[in-house]
């Protein structure tokens, strides 16, 4: 079944504005984990509890990143496309019977990529037209769109209020803070651009709002940008490009995994200094936690489909930064998300 949304008229800085709606969704999550498989063109669902595959399910080209409804009943798969051209769709498929329900074309925005779900507002980065959108679950349509005038804007992560939100740009080196000084997106806005280094990528906002971090593709390092003074506080040397950092949900540590040395490494928020480093068979990418923040699961996939071994999904202690279950999803494994553990 496909939804097919029309947006016309696109420009960079343009704001459209439809009816919003917020649902408060209070049921307890049953335990779920997915993946999206890029060599496949699928989605793999997971029990987290035993890491057995309970289902697959075929999504777009190229479907890069996930996200899970609160309830843990309903994903979500950006399309971002690959060798058959850009994408230009998202998926949201039934957690229970495995099905994709819609596909929702959301063209003309091009490679929609970073995701990030709040209640029924998913927000999503259009990476070839430079902008940020805001899909409504409810009303299947998308009812805000902004520029952020940068280029390579990949990943995005919103503060929980919807009041703020940042974007990781990689051909424009910075980091783009959307500041809505009123109510959350459409109200009133600042933008501001922070310089950041060499092609910044991955990027995850603090618990407690204060900072952003991202890892610095060609440097090697995952930088630390202090929000109140909008500018660059540290630079961490974590030898390697960080394909993603992303905070434990207490605020105390940073997970980064590491491309191409195969690692997992953990840094202390307060000291800003490496405390472990795990070595893998294969690549360490997309990251998702546990509640609790004492389990953490990771897609590792091969260099390439010719090397020895399987794909898989990690589950890891994180106090003991020990490999406690594994699964193998499917072809290529990159974005993933848990809920209900």
């Amino acid at each position: 079944m496909k939804g097919k949304i029309s947006i016309n008229n696109l420009l960079s800085g343009l704001v459209i504005v439809m009816a919003v709606k917020f649902t408060v969704v209070g049921q307890a999550a049953k335990p779920v984990l997915v993946t999206t498989n890029k060599g496949e063109a699928s989605m793999s669902i997971i029990d987290p509890v035993t890491m057995k595959v309970t289902g697959k399910v075929a999504v777009g080209d190229g479907p890069h990143e996930v996200v899970l409804s609160a309830d843990g009943k309903t994903a979500y798969v950006s399309n971002y496309g690959g060798a058959l051209g850009p994408g230009s769709s998202i998926s949201v498929i039934d957690i229970t019977t495995a099905k994709e329900l819609r596909r929702v074309d959301v063209s003309p925005l091009m490679r929609p990529h970073g995701l990030h779900i709040i209640g029924t507002k998913l927000y999503f980065s259009a990476e070839t037209n430079r902008a940020i959108a805001r899909y409504d679950t409810v009303t299947n349509k998308i009812d805000w769109i902004m520029g952020t005038g940068q280029n390579g804007s990949h990943m995005v992560v919103v503060s929980p209020d919807q009041k703020k939100l940042y974007t990781a740009n990689i051909g424009s080196d910075s980091v783009t803070v959307f500041n809505f000084t009123q109510t959350a997106p459409p109200g009133p806005s600042q933008i501001v651009q922070i310089p950041v280094g060499k092609q910044p990528e991955a990027i995850d906002l603090s618990p407690d709002g204060k900072e952003v971090w991202v890892g610095l593709n060609v440097e090697g390092m995952a930088e630390v940008v202090d929000l109140a003074t909008a500018k660059s506080a540290a630079k961490i040397d974590i030898k390697g490009r960080p394909y993603r950092v992303r905070f434990t949900p207490n605020g105390k540590y940073v997970i980064c995994t590491m491309l191409p040395t195969k690692e997992i490494v953990v840094i202390d928020v307060a000291t800003r200094k490496e405390i472990k480093r795990l070595k893998l068979d294969n690549i360490p990418l997309g990251v998702a936690f546990s509640a609790d923040g004492k389990t953490l699961f990771v897609t590792a996939g091969r260099p390439n489909p010719a090397s020895p071994g399987v794909d898989q999904v990690l589950k890891i202690d994180l106090e003991k930064l020990t490999i406690i279950g594994t699964a193998t999803p499917g072809a290529a494994p990159d974005g993933i998300a848990v809920s209900g553990v």
